[in-house]
């Protein structure tokens, strides 16, 4: 502040002398006029003062803003399973004892007889035995039924009246039969008979066929059996 003084009184010393100086009278100034200069002047030297006596703060430093670095990408590694198929083979094994059967005789074979043509439309093939199999052991004088699965191959249907007829062999006691049904063309049927086993033992054979009343036509039936003396059990019936 000292220093703002001095420079004042410096200045008015500087005017002073200038004023005795000029030999000219030197016309009188108004004395508010002078003060109010002088003061301008003061204020004007103070603020160019301080302005540069002033020191701007230094400048704060800025935070830097922090950057958060992504998460990190976390990769899944699953297992690999790894499945082996083991089959165990499995053995199933079948035993059946046959049956022993010790016929006297000869046993008759199922064959197609060359005569088994058809008649007019009538016709009849044979499909298998549907019990009582050749060779079938039965006790003497026992009463049994003979069953046959058979076919309609010819043009006509079987009637009501249509019959098995013995046609040979080993008399059983069997007569002719009537089927007492219809039977379509290439249907299936079961045609039976009764019979009876003779008093003596041995192996016994029937023939037998179908007619329509006036002939007999397709393929011979047959039974064979074979008559126990009572030693050996009967074979079960399929």
């Amino acid at each position: 502040m000292k220093k703002y003084l001095t420079s004042i009184l410096v200045a008015i010393l500087l005017v002073s002398i200038l004023t005795a100086c000029v030999g000219e009278e030197v016309p009188t100034e108004d004395p508010d006029a002078f003060m109010t200069s002088v003061v301008g002047t003061m204020v004007s030297s103070f603020f160019s003062t301080q302005t540069a006596m002033y020191t701007p703060p230094a400048p704060t430093a800025t935070a830097a803003i922090a950057t958060i670095a992504p998460l990190p990408t976390a990769t899944v590694v699953y297992p690999t399973a790894t499945f082996a198929l083991i089959l165990t083979p499995t053995f199933i094994f079948y035993s059946a004892t046959p049956a022993t059967i010790t016929p006297t005789g000869t046993l008759a074979t199922m064959t197609v007889d060359a005569s088994s043509l058809a008649v007019g439309c009538d016709n009849l093939a044979f499909i298998r035995d549907v019990n009582i199999p050749s060779g079938t052991v039965i006790e003497r004088e026992q009463d049994f039924t003979k069953t046959w699965k058979v076919q309609n191959t010819g043009t006509c249907d079987w009637m009501y009246q249509y019959s098995l007829v013995p046609s040979g062999g080993d008399d059983l006691g069997g007569g002719a039969t009537k089927i007492q049904k219809t039977v379509t063309v290439w249907d299936w049927s079961e045609l039976s008979v009764s019979l009876q086993a003779p008093k003596k033992p041995g192996t016994y054979t029937s023939y037998w066929r179908l007619s329509n009343g006036q002939t007999a036509f397709g393929a011979t039936l047959a039974i064979s059996i074979v008559v126990s003396d009572g030693s050996a059990a009967s074979t079960p019936v399929p």
